[in-house]
């Protein structure tokens, strides 16, 4: 039996596995994904983008095709007339984008496949392990895989979590949930997202994109406290006509039910994102109530922060860059769950005199503009942040996505260019840093440095090569020039060697090797070669090397 080696394997090809196989096939990376399902699933129950999500499917040139037969919901009416206001949001983005999921997964497996993502379906994961240098994986057709890196994303019943051993602790909240796609004749009032509850049911209702002369699409979710079964117990048509009745205002008249399902809720998180070589993200990392839409977005975000990691560590940055994966999303999952819950919590009180005070407070609260804006911020994700460290500049964790550019957007950008980017101040002219995009903002900022995710790692005087400097090696590790994709031009990889060491300071003489590793099945491109190196008495250990897409890569320790 043979193994096939990738650079990394995926399990499940969910929003989170696709976003995942996308941006690590674009940084030119051997990828895989496998999937149990043998098609696609043409049922979703997310629909709900939020606008930090959407910024990141702009980074990646697919938000505006999204956009274009999706629903644009400026806010979510809760209860007692409470309203999340969205329209003020410091984002391109002020409102909930409602799509259905499955729309949503088109977009990132076509990315991904576009991107050179090798996607394999009805594969299952029967067995792992893993040592030292990589992860060995088993499927039930025998096949055998082997990868430096793997990313379990397959979904809240996660063969990987189990096979790692990881724990998932948590409990029920709310069980026999429905949800259903409805035509109604009259819907609610408005364009938002809207949630109406009395003390034994609610329902939720957000407006598709699609209506004709008889009604309009919604997304509807119920829940009625007198009626608790499995999630097998198949749903009648009735049933949710039933509850949109009792927890509307007024009730809508609904044509026709064309998809439903029946589903309980969970509060989990695993206590570790990372195992070893593996690391679970999505849904299988965390799941929580589906109140506030959060499940999708949380999951393609935790894609959005690992990958570029890893793809950093394969390139020689140091293994712990891959501990702030955990580090920093496990955190935000963890206040994903709290506010979630506390949603889901506060739409089903029972208690009359609760309700009573949970109506009163909730829309006074929120016409607070800066308490609107707070909650706005975190349901939306734009305010979310990481930890900036001791000392930190107080941007340091934030998002770069709203920095005013005097050419285009930062999206835009990293659309073509998804690396690291150096922001200047206004006025400030390039500064000589190979391989290292720049832009300048319009505003009176400071020079930030961006990380390929869009969030800010440094932030100071741009001038201060030190500084940034400094943060770039913290995540990237020894120096690296990308000089091509043509093969080994030897005297070019001398020449660029040579204006990199001169933009650090460095001296340098022609009498230490560079030691070429050819890739695999290229043995004519096997020897050594005198290059300029370093003069005196500090060495560096210079090293060239081919990866998968013929680029010669340079890279020291000092």
């Amino acid at each position: 039996m043979s193994t096939r080696d990738v650079d990394v394997l995926i399990v499940g090809a969910g929003p989170t596995g696709l976003t995942a196989a996308g941006d690590i096939a674009r940084a030119g990376r051997s990828v895989t994904v496998l999937e149990r399902w043998p098609s696609v699933n043409p049922a979703s129950r997310a629909f709900a983008v939020m606008a930090r999500t959407l910024e990141v499917l702009d980074a990646r040139g697919l938000t505006e095709n999204l956009l274009v037969h999706a629903h644009r919901a400026p806010g979510v009416t809760i209860f007692g007339g409470a309203r999340i206001d969205l329209t003020h949001l410091d984002s391109p983005y002020r409102f909930v984008m409602v799509t259905p999921q499955t729309n949503v997964d088109a977009a990132l497996r076509e990315y991904a496949v576009a991107q050179g993502a090798d996607i394999r379906r009805g594969v299952e994961v029967t067995g792992l392990q893993q040592d030292g240098d990589g992860v060995s994986v088993l499927t039930n057709a025998g096949d055998s895989w082997r990868a430096k890196y793997l990313i379990g994303a397959d979904g809240a019943h996660s063969t990987i979590r189990a096979l790692v051993g990881a724990d998932f602790p948590g409990k029920t909240i709310l069980s026999s949930i429905v949800l259903a796609d409805v035509k109604v004749a009259h819907p609610p009032a408005g364009d938002g997202l809207k949630v109406g509850s009395t003390r034994n049911s609610f329902a939720f209702m957000a407006p598709y994109q699609r209506r004709d002369d008889a009604g309009s699409w919604y997304r509807a979710m119920t829940w009625d406290r007198g009626y608790q079964v499995s999630d097998s117990q198949p749903v009648t048509d009735d049933e949710i006509v039933t509850v949109l009745n009792q927890a509307m205002d007024t009730g809508p008249t609904v044509l026709e039910v064309r998809w439903k399902s029946r589903f309980h809720c969970e509060e989990r998180q695993v206590t570790r994102y990372r195992h070893g070589r593996v690391f679970l993200a999505g849904d299988a990392a965390h799941v929580h109530s589906p109140m506030g839409g959060q499940g999708m977005n949380t999951g393609i975000q935790d894609a959005a922060n690992l990958a570029w990691k890893l793809d950093a560590v394969l390139a020689g940055a140091p293994d712990t860059v891959l501990d702030t994966y955990h580090d920093e999303r496990h955190p935000i999952a963890k206040r994903v769950l709290f506010q979630s819950g506390m949603l889901a919590r506060a739409v089903t009180l029972h208690p009359r005199t609760a309700r009573g005070l949970r109506n009163l407070l909730a829309p006074r609260l929120l016409g607070i503009p800066r308490v609107r804006d707070a909650v706005a911020g975190s349901f939306a994700g734009t305010t979310l942040r990481y930890a900036r460290g001791r000392g930190g500049h107080p941007l340091v964790g934030t998002r770069a996505t709203q920095i005013p550019l005097t050419q285009g957007r930062l999206t835009q950008l990293q659309r073509t260019a998804p690396g690291f980017v150096l922001i200047r101040e206004r006025g400030a002219g390039p500064i000589d840093a190979n391989g290292l995009q720049q832009a300048e903002r319009a505003d009176d900022g400071p020079a930030v440095l961006v990380r390929p995710d869009g969030y800010i790692t440094w932030a100071g005087d741009s001038t201060e090569r030190s500084g940034w400097d400094a943060a770039l090696a913290r995540w990237a590790g020894p120096a690296r020039i990308d000089v091509g994709r043509r093969g080994p031009a030897l005297g070019f990889v001398v020449r660029q060697l040579r204006r990199r060491l001169r933009g650090e300071g460095r001296a340098f003489g022609d009498d230490v090797p560079i030691v070429v590793h050819p890739p695999r099945n290229r043995p004519q491109y096997r020897y050594r070669l005198s290059a300029a190196s370093v003069c005196g008495n500090e060495l560096p250990a210079v090293q060239v090397a081919f990866d998968d897409f013929q680029r010669i890569v340079i890279g020291w320790h000092t």
